[in-house]
């Protein structure tokens, strides 16, 4: 199983960023994928999750900026793909960004590398 995060960047407070998470290599698919955020000298934090049946959750310092989103292939369960829409970000947002993705046969709890937003004000 592998996870890989993009999207990353720097941009102004008020800006939007889009992360993606490719994650691939389950035979039976994912279950609950999600994003937490590590800044530096903090302790990782939850920021969204959703499940397989596109249940989504969000700490509420993003509630009403952040979308957490998932494109399942009906062809290829193996494989998905986990989004993070990030709009109106704020110099608080600065973080690096990681994505998890939880197997749905093994339950066993996958994580990606991490991919830095960098929000200016």
């Amino acid at each position: 199983v592998q996870l890989q995060a993009s999207g990353g960047g720097s941009v102004k407070t008020g800006g939007s960023l889009r992360l993606s998470c490719a994650a691939s290599g389950a035979i039976f698919g994912f279950e609950d994928m999600g994003w937490y955020r590590q800044a530096p000298g903090k302790q990782r934090e939850l920021v969204a999750t959703i499940t397989a049946d596109l249940i989504t959750a969000y700490a509420d310092s993003v509630k009403g900026r952040f979308t957490i989103s998932r494109d399942d292939s009906e062809d290829d369960s193996e494989n998905t793909v986990a989004y993070l829409q990030m709009n109106s970000l704020k110099p608080e947002d600065t973080s690096v960004y990681y994505c998890n993705a939880r197997t749905l046969k093994s339950q066993t709890v996958f994580w990606g590398q991490g991919t830095l937003v960098t929000i200016s004000s």
